[in-house]
């Protein structure tokens, strides 16, 4: 009896500490690293995503949470680290609809589903030149997730939202980040 009271403890131990592994933790545990380029929309800013790019326009519309993390100049000890990480993180939850591995690059793109609806979509693809993650929370169509991963507009995406913030606050009316 008191080695079941036991494995139970460590069970409920280890439940608990794998569900800390979200992406929010692994955005937070991150945004301060040196080479780091991390951008959290919150909801007020959502017109800008709306604005940027008309293509992306109506799959922004369905977005509650938008976040993306890319690093750049990792060493292939940090790159290791990385996808670790973010395995834990798919795990929990996550299925994945794209899982590619090769020597030169991993890509993973997981979702969290409702019937045929995805509530949640991570989006990582990781090189030793760069590894990007991009975290959206909504309701969304996973062809549509696949399709704009695959053609790089998440990239495209990530390089406008800083493009914007670098611009000044005339061009994107009502926006100064330097306030």
């Amino acid at each position: 009896m008191k080695k079941i009271a036991q494995i139970l403890t460590l069970s409920l131990f280890l439940t608990a500490c794998g569900s800390g592994r979200s992406f929010q933790s692994f955005f937070n545990n991150h945004k301060n690293d040196l080479g780091v380029t991390a951008f959290q929309v919150p909801n007020f800013m959502k017109a800008l995503l709306q604005n940027i790019s008309p293509e992306i326009n109506s799959f922004f519309g369905n977005v509650n949470d938008f976040k993306f993390i890319t690093f750049t100049d990792i060493s292939p000890q940090k790159q290791q680290e990385l996808i670790q990480e973010m395995n834990l993180v798919t795990a929990n939850g996550y299925s994945d609809i794209l899982r590619k591995n090769t020597k030169e690059k991993v890509k993973v793109i997981s979702v969290v589903e409702d019937g045929a609806i995805v509530k949640r979509a991570i989006v990582f693809n990781s090189t030793l030149t760069k590894t990007s993650a991009f975290y959206l929370k909504g309701n969304f169509d996973p062809n549509r997730i696949r399709e704009l991963s695959e053609t790089n507009q998440f990239e495209d995406l990530s390089n406008k939202l800083i493009q914007s913030y670098q611009m000044p606050s005339s061009v994107t009316p009502g926006f100064n980040p330097n306030k």
